[in-house]
């Protein structure tokens, strides 16, 4: 099992210097967040919105192969792995991830995340269904690409989605080729929606299990509606305050085998940057030992 972090958890830092921090705690590689960079910091931006503001730890994604090779670079003198280049580009998008997978295989890099494919149902212009059927075909219409790059496209479980769910996530894949799709199992996202219990969401995503991510949050009081029941907010939280079970998570990790690669990604807002990303690589180990020793 590797530890590494996404680098949208570290925003203050450069590239440079997300790397330097990284081998300094002991991390054992790095997801680097692919973005499209402002030309200058936006002004006025709140705390809690500084991870997607002006994220300085970001590959610009209009110069990916440039970006790619500097990374790998700065990566290979540290000795961390790229466990993967993390874009928000759409599936439909295919002239910027087709970029994206040459970069990654220019750098021996595995694995590219595509953009999340929102659904809102205010705003849906077609039924669930419909769009489903959708993002299949744009997932069907890359399988050339990756094969030709041998690179694994990605997506993620998240709120607010149309893979919510890991029960959602299998079906976006089912029966496309597992070395050239697959998940990120995110159960800081399943707190706010999709959550399924762990040993059965492994157990039906098998294969298309691809990479983790690490983070936590709650559900959170916030007032009351006209007729007086309790109304809820999303507020993520420190690992050991959150309501993901991360210690059975590992459990099942140990029990079903999960040997690859996790990264945090650590939007809490308690500590610095550098104080919270060493007590997160403790943490995660304890819980990695622990879940060991049990099996």
């Amino acid at each position: 099992m590797k530890f590494g972090v996404f680098s949208v958890s570290m925003p203050e830092y450069d590239v440079e210097q997300s790397v330097a921090l990284l081998k300094e705690l002991g991390y054992d590689g790095v997801e680097w967040r692919v973005a499209e960079m402002p030309a200058s910091e936006p002004a006025n931006v709140p705390f809690a919105f500084r991870y997607w503001a002006y994220n300085k730890s970001t590959l610009e994604v209009r110069d990916i192969a440039n970006e790619a090779a500097r990374a790998k670079r700065l990566c290979d003198a540290a000795g961390l792995e790229i466990f993967g280049l993390t874009t928000y580009l759409p599936l439909s998008d295919t002239e910027n991830l087709l970029a994206v997978l040459r970069a990654a295989r220019s750098i021996g890099c595995h694995q590219v995340r595509a953009g999340l494919v929102p659904y809102d149902p205010a705003k849906a212009e077609k039924p669930y269904p419909e769009l489903f059927a959708d993002m299949r075909k744009n997932l069907l219409a890359l399988a050339p690409a990756l094969a030709e790059n041998d690179v694994k496209l990605v997506l993620e479980i998240h709120m607010d989605t149309m893979i919510a769910s890991p029960s959602a996530a299998y079906r976006a894949l089912e029966g496309l080729d597992p070395a050239h799709y697959g998940l990120i199992f995110d159960p800081g996202n399943m707190v706010n929606e999709g959550f399924e219990e762990y040993q059965k969401s492994f157990e039906l995503l098998g294969p298309y299990l691809a990479h983790i991510h690490i983070k936590n949050g709650i559900l959170a009081p916030d007032g009351m509606d006209e007729l007086g029941a309790c109304k809820w907010k999303r507020t993520w939280t420190p690992l050991k305050k959150g309501m993901a079970n991360l210690k059975r998570l590992f459990e099942i990790m140990a029990k079903m085998g999960y040997d690859g690669t996790i990264s945090i990604e650590d939007f809490s807002n308690e500590e610095s940057t550098r104080d919270k990303l060493a007590q997160n690589l403790e943490y995660l180990r304890q819980l990695a030992d622990a879940a060991a020793k049990a099996e």
